[in-house]
């Protein structure tokens, strides 16, 4: 079994990689929080193996936390991309377990 943590800074339009696919190991759990206030507009997107987020899961206004575990998450790349036009900041948290 595996953690990650990681932190990143994104200025306003840019994407990339928060989490890498894992190869040897499986996700099960991962988590993406944005760092700002509540006063703050943000507005981001996540998308699982898509650099083009034509398909993505968003966070926007009050809602800044993303979480999924169990079997059925994704084992491909996850993309963050900011499109709040502020720099924001995004911590996460990933666990890999090893093959059933």
């Amino acid at each position: 079994m595996a953690q990650t943590v990681a932190s990143l800074k994104l200025l306003d339009g840019q994407q990339k990689i928060f989490f890498k696919k894992p190869h040897v190991l499986r996700r099960i759990f991962c988590s993406i929080a944005v760092l700002a206030s509540d006063s703050v507009w943000q507005q981001s997107w996540i998308s699982f193996g898509d650099p083009l987020f034509s398909s993505f899961y968003s966070l926007n206004g009050q809602h800044r936390y993303f979480e999924a575990k169990g079997d059925g998450i994704s084992q491909r790349d996850i993309w963050v991309r900011n499109n709040s036009g502020a720099s924001l900041i995004y911590t996460g948290l990933e666990i890999l377990a090893e093959q059933c």
